[in-house]
């Protein structure tokens, strides 16, 4: 029994330290950051580890250098910039993580467990025609079974 014993501690001791290596993990993909400016300096845009937008430095010089849409262009190109950034370098983060032949890049996109031909959308099927019913000079009253106004009282 001693034995069993000192293997189920080995194997819950295991246990722990996978899930402290994990939580350390996540804190480290939590605190990924990336950053794209403008040739200029004038703009920067800053995002985390999803590619989601944490920070946006406009200097006040940008409003008179670039038109409204340009400058909107300008912003999300430095977002996508940055988000590619932060994706590889989310990727070393949890690559040391993985089993050996996992594919980080996958796991992130969520593709990990899908293959080729699941990758690939679906064609827009093409419709057959299909001719149109019209109801113009449908009745769409039945008399049949109405009470009538000789027939109310019976």
């Amino acid at each position: 029994m001693t034995e069993h014993r000192a293997r189920v501690d080995e194997l819950l001791a295991d246990y722990r330290r996978s899930r402290e290596h994990l939580a350390g993990v996540q804190r480290e993909l939590a605190a990924v950051r990336a950053s794209a400016s403008s040739g200029d300096g004038l703009v920067k845009a800053t995002v985390g580890a999803h590619g989601a937008l944490t920070g946006l430095e406009i200097g006040a010089a940008a409003y008179r250098e670039y038109g409204p849409a340009e400058l909107a262009r300008e912003i999300v190109r430095l977002v996508d910039t940055a988000g590619m950034k932060a994706f590889t370098s989310a990727e070393e983060v949890l690559a040391p993580a993985l089993p050996q032949g996992t594919d980080p890049n996958a796991l992130l996109r969520g593709t990990a467990d899908l293959d080729a031909v699941e990758l690939v959308p679906d064609l827009p099927r093409v419709k057959e025609p299909v001719e149109e019913e019209s109801f113009e000079d449908q009745v769409w009253l039945d008399d049949e079974g109405w009470p009538t106004a000789g027939s109310a009282g019976r």
